[in-house]
């Protein structure tokens, strides 16, 4: 799962939500450095990554990509997912996808010192693109390919793979949509636990 997942399964907290979307810059036990509630988001979006590689139904998914992009197939098929759940946004949340990325954005502002550097360094850009919002429509989401294709250092040209996205569209956001409600369950009781855990209460 990408951005937009992440986000949303964090749930109402602030700092989880912070945790979750900047995981991927925290490695090792770094979380450690970091208040509480960060490093249960930090710690769900592990386990987040972990359960859908594993799942078999974004494996499928994913597999569609594999001959073409290879061990990029992952990284294509997360943003892909992030496309499908932004364009589903409305059976899943009664804040309109506008509002909640506006929110988001105002969030990491305001807690701006708190950051990991890569992530203070990619806030205007995702501003400025609305990357959010962006991954509601095709043209968005060859967009957003475009860029991670751009860090990837064009090894593999990404937003080839709309070709592959538009061929099985109906297929791939069938199996989000299952997989997604999978995903959603055991996120629950994945932070239940961290905050038992950490005694955390939001």
């Amino acid at each position: 799962m990408n951005y937009l997942a992440h986000i949303y399964l964090s749930g109402e907290d602030n700092f989880i939500k912070i945790g979750n979307f900047m995981a991927d810059a925290v490695k090792g036990k770094h979380y450690e450095q970091y208040p509480v509630g960060i490093q249960i988001g930090i710690k769900l979006h592990r386990f987040i990554d972990t359960y859908t590689d594993a799942h078999e139904i974004y494996r499928k998914s994913k597999h569609r990509l594999h001959q073409k992009f290879g061990h990029y197939s992952g990284v294509i098929m997360d943003i892909v997912y992030d496309h499908f759940l932004a364009k589903n946004w409305q059976q899943f949340s009664d804040i309109p996808l506008e509002q909640y990325a506006d929110d988001f954005y105002n969030l990491l502002q305001k807690e701006y010192a708190i950051l990991t550097p890569k992530t203070q360094n990619a806030l205007p850009y995702m501003i400025k693109t609305n990357w959010l919002v962006c991954y509601q429509s095709l043209e968005g989401l060859e967009l957003i390919l475009f860029q991670m294709d751009y860090r990837t250092k064009n090894r593999v040209n990404m937003p080839a793979a709309i070709e592959e996205i538009q061929a099985f569209s109906s297929e791939i956001e069938h199996e989000f949509l299952a997989f997604f409600t999978a995903l959603q369950h055991q996120t629950k009781l994945e932070l239940d636990k961290l905050k038992n855990d950490f005694q955390y209460n939001s």
